[in-house]
């Protein structure tokens, strides 16, 4: 997805003229003898240095208007020119471009701000994805849990995903207990993520650090090394330039290797920090209580397995307050509903996404989404979608023809939220 060099046409087609009156010399008399014109009379000789000053004078002026000249056109038809081709950078301290927005840092300056402020760009965001585990390793290095939905996930500007795992080969994990839940694929099967369309995955969740700090290290450099951003790592944002919009990404949960979301006086402080390097700010939060009955996002704090999986919605409404654009969400293994809050969207969950023989399934554990936003430069909400998918066994998502997680979430927005999106029959809504 290419995006054209932007200039500046010159408003005519002509050079300025720049025109000096010629300096009328007087005649001295009749004409003087052969050689004696270099013997003039002294008063001769003033006028005749008076008139060398006006033209010296008039040589500097000349020079100096052509000069200006010269300095104004330049930086008006040539230093501001773009450069064509680029799609967008990221910025980040350890992570490299995201796939749909690659182009070198050397690539020239970003559109002027009126341009930044009409383009459109389409963000994606679906919920937990597992790249695989002891219950069981996706076919294909890993694209066996995409093959579905490739077309899909290519589609947006910027794609984006919770990853609930590890790409590592490290061996101690945080525990073998009956309860404990540790996932881990092999750093090869990051690649799977760039396969299918996904650019920038959220490491802020409990299973990034399944297998300790070693195994959240060798995810980073599979990620990286599979052309995935990340976000989530407290001190490292990534700032990914879409179509010439700078769009910084942060990623919060309770956890004590992310960014916490149970400090919303912090979480907001570098909500407006990040908001003055980028156009735009998205928020990523692994939130709230899991479970098939957890459709409802409730006032409070909520809490699961002796942990305070924080305030969703106290937090969800400070970052947005502090200038987040977009704030979506993962973490109960169920979808929640949509809120619309001073005319910025949160989707409060996702649901699950996909992991080969991990997650439960049936009833709502199995319905998901692929949500998709329109926005502009200004964080102006054109529109978007919820696609509803269903998971199959052994966990694999397709798509819902029946549209049912659609009808839910419409059911689940109206009844937590007092303005909300409202969803077409097909999940599709207007903004803003």
């Amino acid at each position: 997805m290419l995006f054209s060099e932007l200039g500046v046409r010159p408003a005519d087609g002509h050079a300025r003229r720049f025109s000096l009156d010629s300096v009328a010399m007087s005649s001295y008399g009749p004409p003087p003898r052969r050689y004696t014109r270099y013997r003039t009379h002294p008063e001769v000789r003033r006028r005749q240095r008076r008139q060398g000053r006006r033209r010296l004078l008039a040589l500097v002026v000349f020079l100096v208007v052509i000069g200006a000249a010269a300095a104004g056109a330049w930086a008006l038809f040539g230093g501001n020119r773009n450069g064509g081709g680029q799609t967008g950078d990221t910025t980040h301290s350890t992570s490299p471009s995201a796939t749909h927005a690659i182009a070198s840092s050397s690539s020239s300056s970003s559109p002027s701000t009126a341009v930044k402020n009409h383009t459109l760009i389409t963000i994606g965001w679906v919920g937990d994805t597992t790249p695989g585990s002891k219950y069981g390793m996706p076919p294909n290095g890993g694209r066996a849990l995409f093959t579905n939905l490739r077309s899909q996930l290519s589609a947006p500007d910027l794609m984006m995903a919770n990853c609930e795992g590890t790409y590592s080969t490290a061996t101690t994990s945080k525990g073998s207990g009956p309860n404990t839940f540790a996932f881990q694929a092999p750093p090869s099967y990051a690649v799977a993520l760039k396969w299918a369309g996904i650019d920038l995955v959220s490491i802020a969740n409990n299973h990034s650090h399944d297998f300790l700090q070693a195994g959240l290290q060798q995810t980073q450099a599979a990620l990286k090394a599979a052309g995935i951003a990340y976000a989530g790592i407290p001190e490292d944002t990534p700032i990914v330039n879409v179509k010439g919009v700078k769009v910084a990404v942060l990623a919060f949960s309770p956890y004590p290797w992310n960014n916490n979301i149970n400090n919303i006086p912090a979480a907001a402080a570098l909500v407006r920090q990040v908001a003055g390097s980028a156009d735009l700010v998205i928020v990523l939060m692994h939130a709230g209580a899991e479970g098939s009955d957890k459709t409802h996002t409730p006032h409070g704090s909520e809490f699961a397995f002796g942990e305070n999986r924080g305030d969703s919605r106290a937090f969800a409404h400070a970052v947005i307050d502090a200038g987040a654009d977009l704030v979506l969400g993962s973490g109960p293994h169920v979808i929640r509903g949509i809120e619309r809050y001073k005319h910025r969207l949160i989707a409060y969950s996702l649901g699950n996404f996909a992991g080969w023989g991990n997650f439960g399934t049936g009833g709502t554990l199995s319905l998901s989404g692929l949500l998709t936003v329109k926005v502009d430069g200004t964080g102006r909400i054109h529109g978007g979608r919820w696609l509803s998918l269903y998971i199959n066994n052994p966990g694999v998502p397709s798509v819902d023809p029946n549209n049912t997680a659609a009808h839910l979430v419409s059911q689940l927005s109206a009844a937590d939220f007092a303005a909300t999106y409202k969803l077409s029959a097909d999940g599709s809504f207007t903004g803003p």
